[in-house]
């Protein structure tokens, strides 16, 4: 069970493309946070105990947060999330070399613990059709994924036309992923909340020319570095920010223990007052805690991060 370095599938994968034009176009109706449909072709693999029961707005942790650990020991890994308090995993993009059978066995292993997925982080291979976006959607199927996010559009630089032409491929991947039950997003960074020369912010070209099946991940950190008002990002994109990255900042560098090393609560992030946003107006249906390392090693950072979190919003 679970091998280390799993590879392609491509012959199931093939078969896979044959047969998801049966997946009938009533599982779009399916809100993310209700049970994960899977196509017809994967119901037989599907464990099948019940998950245990979510609050309204289920509490997850993006697991690069603990990428030291997942890279040593997924399985173990994912029973330490689910035995901390952790409700929902976000996989990275190292999940995209697993193997179909694999994917089915992280699968069962999440449906004993009570885990859910409801979204991954993707390099733009999973954007792009054929083989790339084929495995992206078998993949994301199988382990009951909702919403394909690109991680990053890359450190280069990128002209207004650029932008826009990236977010043409994005566009024409929701109209292809919504047939499979699947859409896709967008995680901000720092950089997308600075203005193009002589043109708008990069996030409202993002939001402008995407439709409104197209998520807009909100990561609150590097909201707050840019300086821009996280209350007005999700006013102005209402029903669009399905999940938030609970990572805080403050200011200051690594070496002071400040920047994105402090833990969930010590920043600077207006956290009662984005949460009641994004859930009055955002359309969150689930949170993600983001650490990019601390003071305290990775399950640690964890679960201090979750006890500040569970704290906050008793007193909201």
């Amino acid at each position: 069970m679970f091998p280390t370095t799993p590879k392609m599938d491509s012959l199931t994968r093939r078969n896979f493309l044959a047969l998801s034009t049966l997946v009938p176009a009533a599982l779009l109706a399916q809100s993310v946070i209700g049970t994960p449909v899977l196509a017809a072709t994967d119901l037989s693999s599907a464990n099948s105990s019940a998950p245990k029961p979510f609050e309204k707005y289920p509490i997850g942790l993006e697991l690069y947060s603990v990428r030291g650990e997942l890279a040593r020991n997924l399985p173990g890994t994912l029973r330490e999330v689910a035995r901390l308090g952790y409700e929902v995993v976000e996989f990275y993009s190292p999940y995209y070399a697993w193997t179909m059978p694999y994917a089915k066995e992280v699968r069962s292993l999440m449906d004993d613990l009570g885990l859910r997925c409801f979204s991954t982080h993707n390099h733009l291979e999973s954007f792009t059709p054929g083989e790339g976006m084929a495995k992206a959607i078998e993949l994301n199927q199988i382990i009951g994924a909702r919403h394909l996010i690109l991680a990053s559009a890359g450190r280069e630089d990128k002209s207004l036309e650029e932008w826009k032409t990236l977010c043409a491929q994005l566009s024409t991947a929701v109209r292809q992923l919504l047939p499979h039950g699947l859409t896709a997003g967008f995680h901000n960074h720092q950089t997308e909340w600075k203005p193009l020369e002589g043109g708008p912010r990069v996030m409202d070209v993002i939001a402008a020319n995407t439709p409104k099946e197209f998520v807009l991940q909100f990561d609150v950190g590097t909201c707050m570095e840019a300086g821009a008002d996280p209350i007005a990002w999700i006013k102005a994109n209402p029903g669009r920010i399905r999940s938030v990255h609970l990572k805080d900042w403050a200011p200051g560098s690594h070496a002071e223990e400040k920047s994105y090393r402090v833990l969930f609560g010590e920043g600077v992030s207006p956290w009662a007052e984005i949460m009641a946003a994004v859930e009055s107006t955002g359309g969150v249906e689930y949170y993600l805690m983001e650490q990019e390392g601390s003071r305290f090693s990775e399950f640690e950072t964890a679960q201090r991060c979750l006890a500040s979190w569970k704290k906050i919003r008793n007193n909201a």
